[in-house]
């Protein structure tokens, strides 16, 4: 029984090992709880924008997969973004923070819708001012043992908090742990995604959001100076058009697609990736045989969302 044992998770192993996705980890070891839990407020809290109405919240909606349903978001004073907005569902595996990546980390990430002027349009010190005449001071003392609030305890709050917007337990996370066994229809669709070439760049713990890839790689996609890409950072002609590949976990609940948001549906994100960055004339049946797949990628929704 012990050798039989041994065996099976000898092979479950090594198929993992041999897989180009790795499952999200289940549990959340890696999150101070209470920093966590006080950024979730934080998160939600309309104060954190100059006029009071707009929370991080507003933009990344938890009903949409972490992301916004709008072309682009909605600031204060009804000021329109620039780009339309990702989800910060497992945003902790992103290897850099923003479509063109100007950001190392969530603790960077954090910080610029907080002051941008289109968005929350809040200086650290505007913030340390509200923060420190409201409720929240005896929160902060309970938390960080300080006194006053300052700019880094409300940015640390909030990253601990987005680091535990993890969705874990998809059906293709069990597949990869040996638990389950996918359904013919999801085999086949993840068949049709490795054949295509899709897995080249989504791939990784996030299926995709470990690299910067050119969107228009075969055939030009429609350039637009107004996205911030990898060339408004780098002022290198071949990084126009250059943004962080977006992670496919949950991708089929956070439509539209793309940082332009051109693609409206699952589908017609899948028939123009094809298109422009594989090259190819991808057939309706291989388009359905990869939404089956990427479906199996939708996880449980993330803990620290739900605890006390």
């Amino acid at each position: 029984m012990y050798i039989q044992l041994f065996l099976f998770l000898f092979v479950v192993t090594t198929l993992s090992a041999l897989e180009p996705i790795a499952p999200l980890p289940t549990n959340m070891d890696h999150i101070d709880l209470e920093k966590a839990k006080l950024g979730r407020s934080l998160f939600f809290d309309p104060q954190l924008s100059s006029d009071k109405t707009i929370s991080c919240h507003s933009c990344h909606s938890f009903d949409n997969g972490g992301a916004d349903p709008r072309v682009v978001s909605i600031g204060v004073q009804g000021r329109e973004g620039s780009i339309q907005s990702p989800t910060v569902y497992n945003a902790v595996y992103n290897f850099k923070q923003f479509w063109n990546g100007r950001a190392d980390n969530l603790i960077e990430q954090a910080k610029g819708p907080l002051s941008d002027h289109a968005e929350m349009n809040m200086s650290p010190k505007e913030l340390e001012t509200r923060l420190n005449n409201s409720s929240y001071k005896e929160t902060f003392h309970k938390v960080y043992h300080i006194s006053t609030i300052k700019y880094e305890h409300i940015i640390d709050a909030i990253s601990e908090f987005e680091k535990a917007l993890v969705t874990p337990n998809s059906r293709f996370d069990q597949y990869l742990r040996g638990e389950i066994v996918l359904t013919p229809a999801e085999k086949k669709g993840y068949a049709t995604f490795k054949s295509l070439g899709c897995i080249t760049c989504h791939n990784g713990i996030n299926v995709g959001a470990n690299s910067f890839q050119k969107i228009g790689l075969f055939r030009p996609y429609p350039y637009n100076p107004d996205y911030k890409d990898r060339y408004d950072l780098t002022n290198k002609e071949y990084h126009k058009n250059v943004f962080k590949v977006p992670t496919l976990r949950n991708v089929s609940l956070n439509a539209p697609y793309f940082h332009d948001a051109r693609a409206k549906t699952l589908n017609e994100a899948i028939v123009k990736m094809a298109y422009h960055n594989l090259g190819i004339d991808i057939t309706k049946e291989e388009v359905q045989s990869i939404i089956v797949f990427l479906k199996s990628l939708e996880g449980e929704r993330p803990k620290i969302l739900d605890i006390e």
